[in-house]
Parts: C-alpha cells; sequence; structure tokens
C-alpha cells in the first residue's frame, strides 16, 4: 500500500449558500451579521443590480457605490473608503465579478468590515483571502484573514445573464486556479481531489451554456465549478500563470479574464514536463490526452479569443513583461528561464496552439 505524502492543510472560514433564488436570503443574512448600514458596491455597468439589492435590503442599507474597476486600483478604493467613513458603513454587500470582490475585499482589508459577496461570474475570487491592487500599473497581491469574505450567496439565476463569451472566459479563469492548486508547492489531498472535480464540472457545464446560456442545469454546474476552484485558490499557493498574468494585466491594463484564457494552456505547457502526475489529473478531467493542448481545445471551441495581442498586449512589450516577471517570482516547478518565458508569452500573444 502506498504511503501518503505528508502535507499541511488550512481551512478558511466562511458560510456558503449555494442554489437558485437564494439572493433571496440576503436580507436575513445581513440580519443575522447584526448589520444596519451597509453599503452595496458594483461596477458602473451593475448599478441597476446593486439598486435593486439595496431596496432588497431596504432601511438596513446605507446606499450604493457603483465605481469598481478592472485591477482594483487604489484611487477608487480611497474615494469609496471616504464614501464608508462619511455613511458611517458597517459592513459590505458586493454583487459582480472579481472587480466588485475586489474592490469589497481593498475595503474590509482597510476596516476589517464583514462582507457579503454575491457574484456573477466563475472569478473564484470571493472564496480568497487573497488582494490584488493596481498603483501607477503595478499590481501587488497580499493576503490576511480580513480579506475573506463572511459571506457567499451563489445564486445560479444570477449568471443567466451574464454572456457567453465572458462566461467563457470566465470559467477558463476558474479552471486556472485549479490546474495550479495540483502543482503548487502546498498542494495537499482535499485540494487536488477538489481541484480535479472544479475542473471537470467547468468543463462539463462551460459546453452547456455556450450552446444555451438559458440552460440550468449547465450555469449550475459551471457556478459549483467556479466554487471548488475558487476554494483551491483562497487554500494554496498559485505558480508561473497567477504571476504572469498579474504582471501583464497590471502592466498593460488587459481584461482579467480573457488574459488567463490566453495565458493558461502555454503556462501548462511550460511546467508540464516537471509535474507528469498534475497533468494527468488535468488530462483526465477534461477527458482528453493531453492538459495543455486540451485546455486551449475547450477555449478555442467555445469561442474565446486565445491570441493576447487582440486585447492589446503589443509583442514589442515581451521582454518588458519577461523582465517584470522574473523581478519578483513566485514559486514555480520548474525555473524561470528568460527565453522560454519568452516563448510561452510570444505563443500566447499570437494564440498558437501548445504542441502535444
Amino acid at each position: 500500500m502506498p504511503v501518503v505524502d505528508a502535507f499541511t492543510y488550512n481551512a478558511n472560514p466562511g458560510r456558503v449558500i449555494f442554489g437558485a433564488g437564494t439572493l433571496d436570503r440576503l436580507p436575513a443574512e445581513v440580519e443575522r451579521l447584526g448589520l444596519s448600514r451597509v453599503l452595496v458596491v458594483a461596477t458602473p455597468a451593475q448599478e441597476s443590480d446593486a439598486r435593486s439589492l439595496a431596496e432588497k435590503i431596504g432601511a438596513r442599507c446605507a446606499g450604493v457605490f457603483a465605481g469598481a474597476r478592472m485591477h482594483t486600483p487604489v484611487d477608487v478604493t480611497e474615494t469609496a473608503m471616504a464614501v464608508v467613513t462619511r455613511d458611517r458603513v458597517d459592513g459590505l454587500v458586493a454583487v459582480g465579478g472579481g472587480s466588485t470582490t475586489g474592490l469589497a475585499k481593498a475595503l474590509a482589508l482597510r476596516t476589517d468590515l464583514p462582507q457579503i459577496v454575491a457574484p456573477t461570474t466563475y472569478a473564484g475570487s470571493e472564496m480568497t483571502p487573497i488582494l490584488g491592487e493596481t498603483r501607477d500599473g503595478r499590481k501587488v497581491t497580499q493576503s490576511s484573514p480580513k480579506i475573506l469574505p463572511e459571506v457567499v450567496i451563489y445564486d445560479v439565476d444570477l449568471t443567466l445573464t451574464l454572456p457567453t463569451s465572458q462566461s467563457v472566459t470566465s470559467g477558463m479563469n476558474a479552471i486556472a486556479h485549479a490546474v495550479e492548486a495540483l502543482y503548487t508547492r502546498d498542494a495537499n489531498p482535499l485540494i487536488s481531489m477538489l481541484a480535479e472535480n472544479g475542473i471537470a464540472a467547468l468543463a462539463e457545464g462551460l459546453p452547456g451554456v455556450a450552446a444555451n446560456p438559458q440552460d440550468r442545469g449547465a450555469r449550475s454546474r459551471a457556478l459549483y465549478g467556479a466554487w471548488l476552484c475558487g476554494i483551491c485558490l483562497g487554500s494554496v499557493g498559485m505558480a508561473l500563470h497567477h504571476k504572469l498574468c498579474h504582471t501583464i494585466g497590471g502592466m498593460f491594463d488587459l481584461p482579467h479574464a480573457e488574459t488567463h484564457t490566453a495565458i493558461l494552456p502555454h503556462a501548462v505547457a511550460y511546467n508540464a514536463p516537471a509535474v507528469p502526475a498534475a497533468m494527468e489529473k488535468v488530462a483526465r478531467a477534461l477527458r482528453v490526452r493531453e492538459a495543455a493542448a486540451g485546455l486551449y481545445d475547450l477555449a478555442a471551441s467555445l469561442g474565446a479569443q486565445m491570441a493576447l495581442r487582440e486585447f492589446g498586449m503589443s509583442p514589442t512589450r515581451i521582454d518588458a513583461a519577461v523582465e517584470a516577471a522574473l523581478a519578483n517570482p513566485y514559486w514555480n516547478p520548474r525555473p524561470l528561464e528568460r527565453e522560454p518565458l519568452r516563448e510561452l508569452l510570444r505563443a500566447a500573444c499570437d494564440g498558437t496552439r501548445p504542441a502535444l
């Protein structure tokens, strides 16, 4: 009988409510936490959703701040902080994707206010004590118990209007969390099990979502997978893929989920020789022969744009991105080497399929 490898596992606290129509439980959750002056945060595009939630909360709502932006710029957080102070806010409700969740987490880091998050995408940020903030084009990531939301309400109904293109890239972003959890330095049996199941659930759900965005079964499967992948992101460290996405996303103001989608197959191809057991798990979850090509084919078959240049990544900036990635590297199972990293980013910039 094989020996189980030694590991360390830390469980993150938090309350998760999953299902359809679960947002109706928001007022009760606000009351359960003893909050009386809640600020609802959202992006400008989801202001109407935020105001609907404010009405649902009623007298316990202090107002709406609909200024969240991609990559959590510090200046936006400072503007929101002024509202928190002025209106004597005692709790935060976030409705939206990673941008909105990021703002709520940035406010919580500064105030330790409790958070209730209602995700509308598959980003997974709501399950992590991690915050990435951008100042002057540089994105800095940190972790703190203050950052972790107290309550997450997963309502399948909130994802029914998520456009197919965003559903696909958001889902690939979630898959990236689970893929890297399988070969991270602090991997453990529980998270590896969740990771493989999360990849499989999204790989099953996303084609159904792309075929029919109103398919509740497919939406439920995808959202369930996103939750599992979010747990992975919040429980263990990440590696090269996340480092590159944070680096070039902040440097060039690239869209978050689309950047993850384009880079993931190439980061996996880079690491594959060093982690064959993890690659077997990814391939098994995808029901394919090879992990990197399988990830590329899944995203491309669902209509995702796989070339970073389409989002503003110029090939002339690849060298600058490589130097930034090497300047403060994450741990990675394969050593970071300048020329292979350059080739990785060149392939992602062009959107070419990883070779088998």
